[in-house]
């Protein structure tokens, strides 16, 4: 996994409230069980008309935000069924922070899980950097986990947020379960290595 130390990039407003994961990557697409291929099919029912073709209106198919890393969402993002398919497919787009008012449980835990930065602000905040989008398409901010503060481009806009440290420390050094786990496996290895098998015959 990835560290997330700082990162500057174009915002993408999606000004909604209870975007579910079913929204986020819909069911019939969960059948991939890597982490990739996923790009496609992110927000599927609204950047695809019934035509299949792209709707020109939906934000994250207009060039202006082709390059958007941060995702700006109304409060309540990533509830319904606890797929961790949802990061995977935001991830898999290029986006590497989501800034709302707030999360599902889940949802946010697995966000952490795999290297994606949930961000909670106050929805006031969160309407003014959706608002800034929105009139300035190609809008940027810098997101410091280190510091744990947002400033746009101008520094117009300048705010704090808070990050659990446990899930701050394992983000700022890319760390997952499996990567937490490996930071102590030479003491795992020494255990291993002098633990009793079945009978009481150390192993040789």
């Amino acid at each position: 996994m990835q560290p997330f130390e700082t990162h500057t990039g174009v915002v993408v407003p999606l000004d909604r409230v209870d975007i579910d994961t079913d929204q986020i990557i819909p069911k019939q697409f969960l059948k991939r069980i890597e982490p990739t291929g996923f790009r496609q099919f992110l927000f599927f029912d609204w950047r695809f008309q019934d035509d299949g073709t792209p709707d020109p209106e939906f934000a994250l198919n207009r060039s202006e935000y082709e390059d958007a890393s941060i995702l700006l969402a109304g409060r309540n993002f990533g509830t319904g069924s606890s797929r961790e398919h949802a990061p995977w497919a935001l991830q898999d787009f290029g986006l590497k922070c989501i800034i709302a008012p707030s999360f599902a449980d889940i949802f946010f835990a697995n966000c952490f899980q795999n290297g994606i930065l949930p961000v909670v602000l106050p929805e006031e905040t969160v309407k003014i950097l959706i608002e800034n989008s929105e009139n300035n398409p190609g809008y940027k901010i810098t997101v410091d986990l280190e510091g744990q503060r947002i400033w746009d481009e101008n520094e117009e806009v300048v705010t704090e947020f808070n990050i659990e440290p446990f899930r701050r420390h394992c983000l700022l050094n890319g760390l997952d379960e499996i990567g937490l786990t490996l930071e102590d496996e030479d003491k795992i290895a020494s255990f291993e290595s002098n633990r009793p098998m079945h009978g009481g015959v150390l192993p040789s």
